[in-house]
């Protein structure tokens, strides 16, 4: 989340009062994030508090738009906790604001746990495989825009800024997920709407009792439809590592995968091409990071990520290809 474009109050309780959320009392830039214009936004109505995300999409347009709200949508009527966006009377869940597309999201309660421990992995992993499945039958397609086609045509844009040794890594990796890519195709792996960008930092945890309780998904703004094995890989890659080191956490993998099978057990091509995803999913957000970092936008709120983050994780995944049968074991 970010500031990028600046909205005043007037033009912000306007909106709210479109969707009939109420009068606006509180409004605050947010600060994390590159993509999009965000606000915390509360409001009152019938007496009582209520509170939301007010987004204005930067980069997406308006035909865009549809299916990442739509999905949401589709997700919180099944009984997956994601923000609901808000309609207008006449259905619209997208609207115009300062001549950007812009949607008004209910905010999930809770924090991010940027520290989780393997109760936090199990609670995710389950969840991940109960919104895999609770979009099977989502009908709007629209492929993963941040996948291998845009690693091609992204890699050559961000090569000048790299020196030799990771030159070569991002162009070897590259080379290898093209070849990986045809043995998924001839696998066809198990496949839908996926959310592609499962952080620590996109997930809400509220404490029942002194426990962690999962509050639910929220940024579905890089969703598509790919495999769900590489939306498990991307997770894996931000829940299950060593943030310091980019060194992968056994124990944490064990109960993130526990719990995902918990749900729906992974078929055995599936486990066969997790080490490569795994590379995937790092070569991806390196990628990603290069090029926000070096071709930046400006914004009055803005911390770029490390590109040299996922770097490190990308070389320790490409260590641990070969070594899948303790990947996920407690150590």
């Amino acid at each position: 989340m970010a500031v990028f474009t600046e909205v005043s109050f007037e033009e912000a309780d306007a909106l709210l009062h479109q969707l009939g959320l109420g009068v606006l009392q509180d409004m605050s830039g947010c600060t994390g994030g590159i993509e999009n214009t965000n606000y915390f936004v509360s409001t009152q109505h019938h007496g009582l508090r209520h509170d939301y995300v007010l987004t204005l999409f930067e980069r997406l347009g308006f035909l865009q738009l549809p299916f990442y709200l739509r999905l949401m949508q589709h997700l919180a009527h099944k009984g997956i906790p994601v923000p609901e966006p808000h309609a207008n009377a006449s259905g619209h869940l997208v609207f115009e604001l300062k001549g950007k597309p812009a949607c008004v999201v209910n905010r999930l309660r809770g924090k991010n746990e940027l520290a989780p421990s393997p109760l936090h992995c199990t609670q995710v992993g389950s969840m991940l495989a109960k919104m895999h499945l609770a979009g099977q039958d989502f009908l709007q397609h629209q492929p993963n825009l941040r996948g291998l086609a845009w690693w091609n045509s992204t890699v050559p844009t961000v090569l000048p800024y790299l020196d030799d040794s990771q030159s070569q890594l991002i162009q070897t990796e590259l080379v290898y997920q093209n070849q990986v890519a045809a043995q998924i195709e001839d696998a066809q792996l198990p496949s839908g709407p996926i959310h592609a960008d499962l952080f620590r930092d996109n997930v809400m945890f509220d404490t029942v009792d002194e426990q962690p309780v999962l509050g639910g998904f929220f940024d579905f703004y890089f969703a598509g439809v790919d495999t769900w094995v590489f939306d498990l890989a991307v997770a894996l890659n931000d829940w299950c590592i060593d943030l310091a080191t980019g060194e992968h956490h056994a124990k944490r993998a064990h109960h993130f995968i526990a719990g995902y099978e918990m749900v729906r057990p992974l078929n055995s091509e599936e486990r066969t091409l997790l080490p490569a995803l795994l590379r995937a999913g790092a070569l991806r957000f390196w990628i990603s990071r290069l090029w926000d970092f070096y071709m930046p936008r400006e914004a009055s709120m803005l911390k770029a990520h490390d590109p040299s983050h996922f770097e490190r994780i990308l070389r320790h995944r490409v260590d641990d290809t070969n070594d899948y049968p303790t990947l996920f074991a407690i150590p």
